[in-house]
């Protein structure tokens, strides 16, 4: 076992350090000179088409409005990370691994579009005549069969992590924040949750569709407004805490207080794998739930998707990071939720530490609804649609398990298989951005004031 963990810690060090950070980062750079920033550019387009598409007007070829299609991928991504990774972040790289948080978003967009238009275009209709797609279709069906094993280790890896990373490392996470908080029994929470999430996921893709059409916009927005509330009141400290993250983007960190101190790649390392590991650009996940979304148009979809990102890490990350940094306490020497916890805490004495409990729970949620999705796609293109009954049933179950286990080791191989979606995904993207970039320019010719 000893072995095994060394193993896999070394294969983690290795999928989540610096060549795969550059590589994620620079094939969204890419793909945003490709598109000459366009993600950018159409942010505001992007919001309204979002916004405009709660109702499945195009047409029926989907299974959700691409709206509940954006929740439902936003509650995937939604979660521990935009609480304790952002902290953890700032922890081990200083304040400056924000600032680096903002640049992956922002170059993410540019994924993020590219793999949400993908899974539109290549997408299928399986057996039960619902749309299917995702990765593993555009590399099967836009890079031919020869690709096919590609797209297979994609779904292979998808189909496990899901189990650890987005599902009992969250209900874990739910019920450590629920125990700490409010005294609720590990247990209670896992009985509870698994009994809520079968309602949910027994449903399949329209129930949970509906679910985080109308839990996920409650969620950001409550955040937002008690992270705003926060900031309000520690508003003398908004300038110093803005210079402190652009200064130590490009400067080191010296140690003081609790904090170890931080060199610039520790910043930039930090930022990018945590934001990476939040808003999920470059893992191809957000392409599969958008493929069940009503949508005649492959670009369309994609603006809608890029949006995520931008709710995630540029909105939602950001009022957790600033909150941190204007608290003081990233000197603390505190990490990951207990760092959020204490820096709302301080900001909202009596309720900060109830703000994140509530928030961590809610958030993981709606992570193990919208991972459920993902990993269901990734099993029914493995094994076929036999295969969704069974995993929703496994699914289910392991919510409790979760709750009581020790996951360390199960943390860190889900963490690890989440990290490797990316390899075949990144590839797929390049050989593919003639396609995107084409469908691209074609949609902007007929509609150029969209």
């Amino acid at each position: 076992m000893q072995f095994l963990d060394t193993l896999v810690n070394s294969l983690n060090g290795l999928v989540w350090g610096p060549p795969m950070l550059v590589l994620i980062l620079g094939t969204g750079l890419f793909l945003m000179l490709r598109l000459g920033f366009m993600p950018l550019t159409k942010i505001a387009a992007g919001f309204r088409l979002a916004w405009r598409s709660r109702t499945r007007k195009d047409d029926d070829s989907g299974e959700i409005s691409p709206f509940q299609a954006l929740m439902t991928s936003l509650a995937a991504t939604v979660g521990t990370g935009n609480i304790a990774g952002v902290a953890t972040a700032i922890f081990l790289g200083g304040p400056g691994a924000l600032f680096w948080m903002w640049v992956t978003a922002l170059v993410g967009m540019a994924t993020k579009y590219s793999e949400v238009l993908l899974a539109v275009h290549y997408r299928e209709k399986d057996p039960r005549g619902e749309f299917t797609g995702g990765p593993m279709y555009a590399i099967r069906n836009g890079l031919g069969p020869k690709w096919a094993w590609l797209g297979v280790l994609f779904a292979l890896f998808g189909g496990l992590a899901g189990f650890g990373i987005g599902n009992m490392v969250q209900v874990n996470s739910m019920s450590d924040a629920l125990q700490a908080s409010f005294g609720v029994p590990d247990w209670v929470t896992g009985v509870v949750t698994m009994v809520l999430i079968g309602l949910v996921v027994l449903g399949g893709i329209r129930r949970i569709g509906a679910v985080a059409e109308a839990l996920v916009p409650f969620m950001c927005i409550a955040y937002i407004v008690a992270s705003v509330a926060a900031l309000v009141l520690m508003a003398d400290a908004i300038p110093a805490a803005f210079q402190l993250i652009f200064t130590h983007a490009f400067s080191p960190v010296a140690a003081t207080g609790g904090f170890a101190g931080a060199a610039v790649m520790a910043a930039m390392r930090y930022g990018v794998a945590r934001g990476i590991f939040s808003n999920e650009a470059g893992l191809g996940t957000a392409g599969i739930v958008q493929a069940a979304g009503a949508s005649k148009s492959a670009v369309r979809s994609g603006m809608i998707g890029m949006i995520g990102t931008f709710i995630d890490t540029i909105i939602i990350c950001t009022m957790t990071g600033l909150v941190i940094v204007c608290s003081g306490l990233w000197t603390s020497g505190d990490s990951g939720a207990v760092l959020s916890s204490s820096a709302y805490e301080a900001a909202l004495p009596g309720i900060g530490n109830y703000v994140i409990a509530i928030a961590l729970a809610i958030f993981a949620f709606t992570t193990i609804l919208g991972w459920s999705y993902l990993s269901e796609r990734c099993w029914e293109f493995l094994v076929g649609v036999r295969a969704i009954l069974p995993f929703r049933i496994v699914w289910v179950i392991a919510v409790p398990f979760g709750a009581i286990a020790q996951l360390d080791f199960a943390w860190l191989l889900a963490d690890t298989l989440n990290g490797l979606m990316a390899v075949p995904n990144l590839i797929a993207l390049v050989m593919l951005s003639p396609v995107v970039v084409k469908l691209t320019r074609e949609h902007f010719a007929r509609h150029p004031s969209e």
